[in-house]
């Protein structure tokens, strides 16, 4: 039986992770991600899919970042049927997260018909909430660790991989093939989450790796440093702080810092404003697994905070309604402001950037990865004016970009997990990274490993 897999997104580059495999039998889609970043990206969100969605039987999501699940609504849309196989968190995150998305893409799209700055006669959405409604209906809860039948000829095994809330790798089993998926890689220290489970046993086909930080290792207790000292010497000056942040996981480790470094008493206790509707939401998921001490959560966290919110300084607000928002596009007094997107690339940060890039008093802090052709990435490259809702806005603020908060693993993390392998897979797809990340790991992977890698090109199809 022959078994094909082909790099649909995700190859090349850092976002849209698409992956289908084809037997005799079975047509599997692993994750179906939106892509971001540069326009040329962007712009294959729109592109026809290669194959009939109808033909699709099922699609495994392995968390819930828009990158990995916000493309299934539109293959909904264009008749996708089949069932959606994910982790019981995944499947509550992704609900969010593509709910979130279908509103910005509707909201954009009717701002920019109403402004005339778009292109397009009449700008539309590549999904609405209606496609969303669907497609939350098709989910199918997968617990940890147990083998689940997904087609006549296939099934799959999800294990923690500490990423996120309800994050896995996926072990899929084909006809007589076994492939193994890493998703997003957690790190072994992640401040809420367990550690990945290790590498599983016998032998895999092929293995499908991220390298998003392949090529680096990240910083420690300097980075950490460099968060705290921004902060204070912006609100000594009487400036306010942004921090772009990914909803779900960036937004609950950043908020933890915050406590930490006010209850330790380096920072001072200023306001802290979450302002994401999807940030809030997980923020609220993210209290449940606490609280029900989920198997997915750290142990000492759940006796650690038995009495207390581990994300609450005591100064922590909820910008809930659109009016909290507008008033955080220029605060008027110093204050901590978490908004989604982290690159930027949407939601209420954009606006809050708009208002607060002009004036020298602020700092916008990057606290996560910021993809190439994202408003994130122009403001780490030094750009001095950044676009925005169809004008440009001048870059008078500081900008700071600080580690410490990744929660994927880096290079020397990925290569210590792969190598827990017990036997030799026969290739390596190296995914989901910059070409240079991507390229600089499988270069570690055959060095030190001593295995068969490759870097896949987009559109491209193998033999498993």
């Amino acid at each position: 039986m022959t078994i094909t897999m082909q790099f649909l997104g995700a190859a090349g580059t850092v976002t849209g992770s698409r992956f289908l495999i084809r037997s005799e039998k079975s047509t599997i889609l692993i994750d179906a991600g939106m892509f971001q970043g540069l326009k040329e990206l962007r712009l294959k969100n729109w592109d026809p899919f290669p194959i009939n969605p109808a033909e699709i039987d099922a699609i495994v999501l392995t968390h819930a970042h828009l990158d990995h699940c916000g493309y299934i609504p539109a293959l909904v849309a264009d008749g996708f049927t089949g069932a959606i196989f994910a982790t019981e968190w995944t499947a509550k995150l992704a609900e969010v997260v593509m709910r979130d998305s279908a509103k910005i893409q509707m909201e954009d799209a009717e701002y920019a018909a109403r402004k005339g700055y778009s292109k397009h006669a009449n700008p539309c959405a590549l999904y609405d909430e209606r496609a969303v409604e669907k497609t939350v209906k098709l989910f199918k809860i997968v617990e940890f660790r147990e083998s689940v039948s997904i087609s006549s000829d296939a099934s799959i095994i999800l294990r923690p991989a500490g990423h996120i809330l309800g994050a896995a790798f996926a072990e899929v089993n084909i006809g007589d093939k076994r492939i193994l998926f890493t998703g997003d890689m957690g790190r072994p220290s992640h401040p809420l989450l367990r550690a990945p489970d290790d590498f599983p046993g016998g032998h895999f086909d092929a293995v499908v790796t991220e390298s998003t930080y392949g090529d680096r290792t990240h910083e420690g207790e300097v980075a950490l440093k460099l968060f705290a000292d921004t902060i204070n010497r912006t609100l000594k000056r009487g400036g306010s702080v942004l921090i772009p942040a990914f909803a779900v996981d960036r937004t609950e480790v950043v908020l933890m810092e915050l406590r930490r470094l006010m209850d330790q008493q380096l920072i001072p206790r200023a306001p802290i404003w979450v302002d994401s509707p999807m940030a809030l939401t997980a923020l609220r998921y993210y209290r449940t697994a606490l609280s029900e001490e989920s198997p997915e959560i750290r142990s000492d966290m759940a006796s650690g905070y038995a009495d207390s919110d581990p994300f609450d300084s005591g100064t922590l607000r909820e910008a809930h309604t659109v009016a909290d928002s507008k008033l955080l596009n220029d605060p008027h007094a110093p204050c901590i402001i978490v908004s989604a997107s982290g690159m930027a690339t949407g939601g209420r940060v954009v606006h809050h950037l708009e208002g607060m890039l002009p004036d020298p008093l602020n700092t916008v802090m990057l606290v996560g990865y910021q993809a190439v052709g994202t408003r994130g990435r122009s403001l780490v490259d030094g750009a001095t004016s950044l676009k925005m809702y169809g004008k440009y806005v001048q870059v008078r603020a500081d900008i700071v970009q600080a580690g410490g908060f990744s929660v994927h693993a880096d290079g020397p993390e990925l290569i210590e997990w792969l190598g827990g392998a017990e036997s030799k897979p026969s290739t390596v797809y190296v995914v989901h990274g910059e070409d240079d990340s991507a390229k600089e790991f499988r270069n570690r992977i055959e060095n030190e490993l001593g295995w068969l890698a490759v870097v896949p090109k987009d559109q491209e199809r193998v033999v498993i």
